[in-house]
């Protein structure tokens, strides 16, 4: 790698921190409120950017590797929480499998009826059914079962966001008020950024999260293909 490369990769490095911490400000100035949302702003920030600069998304990635490779430590540290709510997870084994899947029944379903109805086409409908999952495994359900995987990653990163911003809103609106529930719904709805919207309504909101998460993870790559193969 020449010496211009390198400055240029560590530009984008700073730059994406400095988005982030600017994110973080922003989003203490206004009291933590859900609609000022962190990686909203942060995107909001860089693609300007990379826009101005001409610079290939692939090139971006490359130089913010070392940021992208910190997400595997943080993921494992998720089991923490989990840890320390073992004995509440235990309790609820049968309402948690319930939601599950009805979690992420709905949301495939409810993303592509909608979509199917404003004239949607296939590939696209089949790129939105795996949007409440990681970006990785929704990527290979995508792939899978016939959709184009970067337009589910666009989908998974608007649904995270929208979540994280309105979900805790709709939980007063609709007046549910067990953090177990909460938690839960934020995870299988809404991935990692609903995860870590969870950490400012309570701990055992995070570990339901995470709880939520997880499980989609493991759910959503064989109920989606299987579902797709059923209904075409």
């Amino acid at each position: 790698m020449t010496v211009a490369r390198i400055l240029v990769a560590g530009a984008w490095l700073v730059a994406t921190v400095g988005a982030y911490l600017t994110a973080v400000a922003l989003h203490a100035r206004a009291r933590r409120h859900p609609f000022v949302n962190t990686v909203a702003i942060a995107v909001a920030i860089l693609v300007p950017l990379l826009l101005v600069t001409h610079t290939p998304y692939a090139d971006y990635a490359a130089s913010a590797r070392p940021i992208s490779l910190l997400l595997g430590p943080a993921t494992v540290a998720l089991a923490l929480p989990l840890h320390r709510s073992m004995a509440t997870l235990k309790a609820a084994v049968k309402p948690v499998a319930a939601g599950l899947l009805a979690g992420v029944a709905a949301s495939a379903t409810s993303a592509v009826l909608i979509a199917g109805a404003l004239g949607a086409t296939r590939v696209t409908l089949r790129s939105l059914a795996p949007k409440s999952v990681t970006t990785p495994i929704a990527m290979a359900v995508s792939a899978r079962i016939g959709g184009d995987a970067s337009l589910t990653a666009v989908f998974v990163i608007v649904t995270g966001i929208v979540g994280a911003m309105v979900v805790p809103g709709l939980f007063r609106w609709v007046r549910i008020d067990d953090p177990r529930a909460r938690g839960l719904a934020m995870g299988v709805a809404a991935h990692g950024l609903g995860t870590a919207r969870a950490v400012a309504l309570g701990a055992t909101e995070l570990s339901f999260a995470v709880l939520g998460m997880s499980l989609s993870a493991v759910v959503t790559p064989v109920l989606i293909p299987l579902a797709a193969q059923l209904f075409g």
